[in-house]
């Protein structure tokens, strides 16, 4: 069987065992860490930190998508993103990704060395897909029911899995038709945006239908409020609970596994896929 791979600007990534990606949120309101690397400085020392931990990848958000975020101005999101991108992108050998939906901070992030962009919105906003296709920057194309400020108050489908499967592969006939390939191309189901949590388990229970669209699977689980209705744990309290979510999440298909605990989250995907090649094999 082929192995999966991922095309991040001028190399490919290997995905034959899952990776982690850390996340760096350069933000005062996310819903885990906002405002801890608000200064560019912490925020590079802290993506350092995540490098030395094990992350494939470093994640740079400028702007919160928790639910009930209000959106950031464009200058304000490149203030915040570009230093950090640029930073990071001379001090570490890591490959750097850019959560944003904006198309001027894509392209220049990916100008100040980001190899990937990781749009909630599947490069859905005027120009974005433009800006990506030109950029030849690996994309991450995420779900999402409505928008931030608003998602969770009444999200419903007919069928979640279905649902999401036919609007993921709608965007990447939508990307594929802009000239960006494949190879370029990973998918996240989008767990918390605009799902309640029984959405969340389905999602996760049938992940493997989603593999079925022949492309890597990101998913973001870590600290996320599900865990506050499964376990009753604050943020700070939930490493078990997201460790727990990633090992069934690399189980049932995840290549790419976002987390903020990289260390202890990398002991739980390896473990994971080693059960999971074990099967493969037999």
């Amino acid at each position: 069987m082929t192995q999966p791979r991922l095309r991040c600007g001028e190399g490919w990534l290997d995905l034959g065992r899952p990776v982690v990606m850390g996340v760096l949120n350069v933000t005062p309101d996310s819903f885990s860490d906002g405002g801890r690397y608000a200064d560019p400085g912490a925020a590079i020392a802290q993506g350092l930190k995540l490098a030395e931990e094990g992350a494939t990848f470093v994640d740079v958000g400028g702007e919160s998508t928790r639910p009930g975020a209000a959106p950031v101005g464009e200058q304000e999101e490149l203030r915040r993103v570009i230093p950090v991108v640029r930073g990071l992108a001379r001090a570490a050998r890591v490959r750097i990704s850019v959560d944003t939906s904006n198309p001027r901070v894509m392209r220049e992030a990916v100008d100040a060395g980001a190899v990937l962009i990781n749009d909630i919105r599947a490069l859905g906003a005027p120009g974005a897909l433009a800006a990506a296709a030109a950029s030849g920057a690996a994309v991450c194309l995420m779900h999402m029911q409505g928008e931030p400020a608003t998602m969770q108050r009444h999200p419903g489908y007919v069928d979640v899995v279905n649902d999401v499967k036919a609007m993921l592969a709608a965007r990447v006939q939508a990307c594929e038709a802009a000239g960006i390939g494949g190879e370029r191309l990973c998918l996240d189901p989008g767990f918390g945006f605009g799902k309640t949590l029984g959405h969340n388990l389905e999602l996760l229970r049938r992940l493997p239908e989603l593999g079925a669209l022949g492309l890597p699977l990101l998913v973001g689980l870590s600290r996320k409020s599900m865990l506050q209705s499964l376990t009753g744990r604050a943020v700070g309290e939930r490493l078990a609970g997201s460790l727990a979510l990633a090992t069934i999440a690399v189980l049932n298909g995840a290549r790419i596994v976002r987390a903020h605990d990289v260390a202890p989250t990398l002991d739980a995907v390896r473990v994971a896929a080693a059960l999971a090649d074990g099967a493969d094999r037999e």
